[in-house]
């Protein structure tokens, strides 16, 4: 499965934290089941919690060392915003799964950030975009268009469609940011 961009999954997570909470099930003697035992995801859903985590770790690295190692203002204002939005959406993917009881956190694609790390300039913005804006990008709106069309878990699913407007969103914008740069 192909790692995604973390911008989508800020995106998601925003959309995760707008949905209602579920309550749990009752037992026949009337004690909740949620506290007996967590609800398991699907294969799919386990899977899209997991890309969808990793894809905001790395995009929030990334975006991190851009701040430093960029000299663009229009990639350092864009790498901004993709922490802030990130950042929500990890701490609200990491209450849903909690829910579940998930409890790994996702570690970053080291080998995109690591191709990042001794670049600086010209070079890493071109490197950024590509990797992390475009391709990253791309691979999300896949990601949770593929939960929103086939995941199991309802609130999944919700959440993924409410955030494909977003990530889409997100995707223009890494492609208007590549044709400035690339531009003469």
């Amino acid at each position: 499965m192909p790692r995604v961009s973390s911008c989508f999954i800020a995106l998601a997570l925003a959309a995760f934290a707008t949905l209602p909470a579920v309550a749990p099930a009752q037992t026949q003697d009337g004690a909740s089941a949620g506290k007996m035992q967590t609800q398991k995801l699907s294969t799919v859903d386990q899977q899209f919690m997991q890309d969808a985590g990793a894809a905001s770790a790395t995009e929030i690295a990334a975006s991190k060392l851009a701040l430093t190692r960029s000299g663009d203002k229009q990639v350092k204002d864009f790498a901004q915003r993709m922490i802030a939005d990130h950042t929500k959406l990890a701490r609200n993917l990491d209450v849903i799964a909690k829910r579940h009881g998930i409890t790994t956190p996702p570690a970053s694609d080291s080998s995109v950030v690591g191709s990042l790390q001794n670049l600086e300039g010209a070079e890493f913005d071109k490197a950024y975009i590509e990797k992390v804006a475009l391709a990253g990008h791309q691979k999300a709106v896949e990601l949770f268009t593929k939960e929103s069309e086939n995941g199991n878990d309802a609130a999944l699913k919700a959440a993924a469609a409410k955030a494909l407007p977003i990530i889409r969103h997100h995707y223009a914008m890494a492609q208007q940011l590549a044709k400035a740069k690339s531009a003469p």
